[in-house]
């Protein structure tokens, strides 16, 4: 079977009877879009019936692939990435509540384009979105963080809708450590020090409207993992080495993402 244009990677946990209805909204969004795709569902630990829930879909277009312990939104993208066939790849929350149709926009800026790298982004002026104050400025804060010790050029790293040109993916995944509150932006980082540079934002659609503020220990969480990128980039050169040893290394192997799992991250 020949590779699709896409790969989408959808990582779930504990979606539950969700993902089934939301997956069809998806599989219609880019039915309607007319290029080829593969959705990829990564159930990343699930002990509920979400992996039932979205074998139920029924479609040659999806894929479910599954393992046994949570580890993580970062690792299940990770997992998705060694599975993906496409030329582009894109990944989005199982929660759809960005509407998967901004999917078709991301592919025909990146064809008209070329773009390595496009981004979902809540703060382009164009999104319709609308969040309680607190969140929004929590945001704020953590994108003037990023900022001051990155100098990414984006302003929303954190909303979950990103498509990548293949083999962006490919080359930064094998290097990163992050596997769950900071993994979008560690990639990011990590894809710009690659020299993959031609980074879009483009507005999102939010289907509902934010009830709950993030909690204390998911900002902890974020900050420390923010703080250990910043570290490993700029005083352990932790990525010149990863990539050193990568080239050194058996091209895709078939451990890799495990061993990004035991790896001491921090």
């Amino acid at each position: 079977m020949p590779a699709p244009l896409l790969s989408v990677i959808v990582p779930a946990y504990r979606e539950g009877p969700r993902i089934h209805a939301n997956l069809l909204h998806l599989l219609g969004d880019l039915d309607r879009a007319g290029f080829e795709y593969e959705v990829l569902v990564i159930s990343d630990g699930n002990t509920d019936d979400t992996v039932a829930e979205a074998e139920r879909v029924g479609s040659d277009r999806v894929r479910v692939l599954a393992y046994r312990v949570n580890e993580g939104k970062g690792f299940a993208v990770m997992h998705g990435v060694r599975a993906a066939r496409g030329e582009l790849i894109a990944y989005i929350d199982a929660d759809m509540e960005i509407l998967p149709d901004s999917i078709a926009s991301c592919v025909r800026a990146q064809r008209e384009g070329g773009w390595d790298i496009i981004v979902g982004s809540k703060r382009h002026r164009d999104s319709q979105v609308s969040y309680p104050w607190f969140r929004r400025f929590q945001s704020w804060i953590y994108q003037v963080i990023i900022a001051i010790l990155f100098q990414l050029d984006v302003s929303d790293t954190q909303t979950g809708l990103k498509l990548f040109r293949g083999e962006v993916l490919r080359s930064a995944v094998p290097l990163l450590a992050v596997k769950r509150f900071a993994f979008d932006l560690e990639l990011l980082v990590v894809a710009r020090k690659l020299g993959y540079r031609r980074i879009l934002e483009i507005p999102v659609r939010i289907s509902y409207k934010f009830e709950t503020t993030t909690g204390l220990a998911a900002v902890y969480n974020t900050l420390w993992d923010t703080a250990a990128i910043f570290y490993r980039l700029r005083f352990l050169h932790y990525y010149d080495r990863r990539r050193r040893a990568s080239a050194h290394s058996p091209a895709r192997r078939k451990d890799d993402v495990q061993e990004l799992t035991d790896q001491d991250a921090s």
